[in-house]
């Protein structure tokens, strides 16, 4: 008779809390994703393998897949087992994108965090100055330069720039964070870019702003880089929500 080998644990479960059995179960499956002892796209053990492993009925294992699922930690199909995602801000970024086209005092609010969140970032960004970061923003200076007077390109590049800014941190939670941001960032750059009176000068100041952030970065003075990042706000995010009440107005 072949003797078959037992499986190794995955998850080093811990009994969970009987009154919160699939929460237990949810929290170590996502602590095993976070760690990488299950990565993106590989698939986890069977629904019986996960409750046999907790102690717990496959009732409970399927409520904690179900958890997950919900969050955006992995995804399922039916008659197969489940697969981990790669983590991302998407699952927020969907719920800030409602928000943000609810109503001009949601933009406002975000757009608010999300200046907030960037001085931060850019100070950060500058004290660490990750390579892959750094390149990130300078191909995103390069498509806002190829891309004067075509909003679509300009605002997908204006994303990158942002989106680079976070990965410079070094910090991958920073980066998941601002990758959540993305609809509030395509909703005031496309506001901005819809100006009638736009002219080349103003496209191209845009682009200067974002140079002096990269630069203070580059050279890591976190001061210089705070305070660019402020005036960049102060002259294209407040114009853009002017943009947004005048639309607003326009619709009544």
């Amino acid at each position: 008779m072949i003797e078959i080998p037992e499986r190794k644990p995955v998850f080093t479960a811990k009994p969970p809390n009987p009154s919160r059995l699939a929460d237990g179960v949810s929290d170590a499956i996502a602590a095993a994703l976070f760690d990488g002892r299950i990565s993106p796209g590989e698939p986890l053990p069977p629904e019986g393998e996960i409750a046999r492993e907790f102690g717990v009925s496959k009732p409970i294992a399927r409520e904690a897949l179900r958890q997950l699922t919900a969050a955006g930690l992995i995804f399922t199909q039916q008659g197969k087992v489940a697969r981990a995602k790669a983590l991302s801000g998407e699952s927020m970024d969907k719920i800030y994108g409602y928000a943000v086209r609810s109503s001009l005092k949601r933009l406002r609010e975000a757009n608010e965090m999300r200046r907030v969140v960037e001085t931060g970032i850019a100070r950060l960004a500058a004290e660490r100055r990750d390579p892959e970061g750094l390149d990130i923003m300078r191909q995103g200076l390069a498509g806002m330069l190829a891309s004067v007077q075509e909003p679509s390109g300009f605002t997908a590049a204006d994303i990158l720039f942002h989106l680079g800014l976070a990965v410079t941190t070094g910090n991958y939670m920073i980066r998941v964070h601002m990758e959540s941001m993305r609809s509030v960032q395509r909703e005031v750059s496309e506001l901005f870019s819809r100006r009638a009176n736009r002219s080349d000068a103003d496209w191209r100041a845009t682009i200067d702003r974002h140079q002096a952030i990269y630069d203070a970065i580059a050279v890591g003075d976190a001061d210089l880089a705070e305070q660019k990042i402020r005036e960049h706000f102060e002259a294209a995010d407040i114009a853009s929500l002017e943009v947004a009440d005048k639309l607003k107005d326009a619709e009544r």
